[in-house]
């Protein structure tokens, strides 16, 4: 009797010795799940990022907050998740400008592509190339040409190393011609200064550009997607110009500290193209110029190392220099 006793007692242990990972673990996700957003509230990443957090809300039940750390050119709010608990309940939500701060900056505080875990990609957008109103050119392949004629063609970039400098930088190797690149502080005073006729050329998010296209302000003559985009279905692509290598976009993804379990990884993504497919049912991220992206996150890690390996290319091209 002792001896069954003693067995009895032994297999109830080591059965809740195996048992404890499973209760300790827990369901995922079980608490609130943080978006951080690097850049200021209002801006076309913070709308992507809301959108998505609603979703994955209803899609989930559990609260999911946006948490806006802007600053640092985006590594204030991207240090914050890298050093957050590798537990699924941080994420990154950024542009494709987080990939490239070891390109862009002289000093980046982390390695964007090893120190942190891709989890989704969730959507592209296409660039619109526009021109001032007052300038005779009716389409690309004129614009390439007059700024071949001699004539000093000045491109605003609205941010260094951003999507608006790669697809100028390009631009001018598809085309093969120089532009002066002019700096500006954000893509209002470019825009403004396109308008005025004060700068000949300016590439930047089309979501940004369209009202004042729309408005007459500045004369759009192409855009940089594989296909016409929803929100500018009137402006043939650069493809559709003579220019099939001219293909550059915008993209967002969501990252997870490096360390994230790669279970959790997995339901993340699964979760972020579910919540996605719906956003595109509702129309919801067309309303923004986005095309949806629903993919693995192997093919997000492959298209990372894509992306990286381009930009970082037209760059060194162009000879640009980290600050």
């Amino acid at each position: 009797m002792k001896w069954k006793m003693k067995h009895w007692i032994t297999g109830l242990a080591l059965s809740a010795v195996a048992a404890a990972p499973a209760l300790a673990q827990g369901k995922f996700p079980d608490n609130m799940i943080k978006l951080v957003v690097p850049f200021a509230a209002g801006g076309g990443v913070d709308n992507a990022a809301r959108l998505l957090a609603k979703q994955l809300q209803t899609d989930l039940g559990v609260t999911v907050v946006v948490d806006n750390r802007a600053g640092g050119s985006g590594t204030i709010g991207g240090k914050a998740v890298q050093t957050a608990h590798p537990d699924g309940y941080t994420l990154l939500f950024s542009a494709a400008t987080h990939v490239l701060a070891s390109h862009v900056l002289a000093a980046p505080p982390y390695d964007p592509v090893t120190d942190f875990t891709p989890v989704a990609r969730t959507g592209e957008a296409p660039l619109l190339i526009v021109i001032p109103p007052s300038a005779p050119q009716k389409n690309l392949r004129e614009v390439i040409d007059a700024a071949k004629g001699g004539n000093n063609w000045n491109a605003a970039i609205p941010a260094l190393g951003a999507p608006s400098h790669l697809a100028t930088l390009l631009l001018a190797k598809q085309g093969k011609v120089n532009f002066t690149m002019t700096p500006y502080r954000g893509t209002a005073p470019a825009a403004t200064d396109v308008a005025g006729g004060h700068v000949q050329l300016l590439v930047d998010s089309i979501i940004s550009l369209q009202p004042m296209a729309k408005g007459g302000r500045v004369k759009p003559i192409a855009q940089t997607g594989a296909k016409r985009s929803s929100v500018a279905p009137d402006v043939p692509t650069a493809a559709e110009s003579g220019y099939p290598g001219l293909v550059y976009v915008s993209w967002y993804g969501v990252w997870a500290p490096k360390g994230t379990p790669d279970d959790r990884v997995q339901f993340l993504n699964k979760a972020i193209n579910k919540a996605t497919e719906e956003l595109t049912k509702a129309g919801s991220l067309s309303a923004l110029g986005v095309e949806p992206v629903t993919e693995s996150v192997d093919a997000f890690r492959k298209y990372i190392a894509s992306d990286v390996a381009q930009s970082a290319g037209l760059l060194k091209e162009a000879g640009f220099k980290p600050e």
